[in-house]
């Protein structure tokens, strides 16, 4: 996949992401997009380290699209752990 491909495919990753993980998220368009790009590559690596499969075939194949969700969720979840989860006035 190309380099628009990837940034693409990140933001709409990260903003299911954020649809899914409950509360108000941490972060705006930008850190939503390098979630999402960061859990594409990690989902990616997690599928094929565990199922043996290639997660990231091409853009408009299901396993890349779950692969990248799923990367996503658990990187938005890790990035409120470790940022915590501030209060606005």
């Amino acid at each position: 996949m190309g380099i628009i491909a990837w940034i693409i495919l990140g933001l709409i990753a990260g903003l299911i992401a954020k649809k899914v993980m409950p509360g108000d998220g941490p972060g705006g368009i930008i850190v939503t997009i390098l979630l999402g790009i960061a859990g594409a590559l990690l989902g990616g690596f997690l599928g094929s380290a565990l199922f043996g499969v290639d997660a990231v075939d091409g853009f408009f194949e299901i396993s890349t699209w779950v692969a990248a969700i799923i990367g996503a969720v658990i990187l938005l979840f890790l990035y409120q752990l470790l940022t915590g989860r501030r209060s606005r006035v």
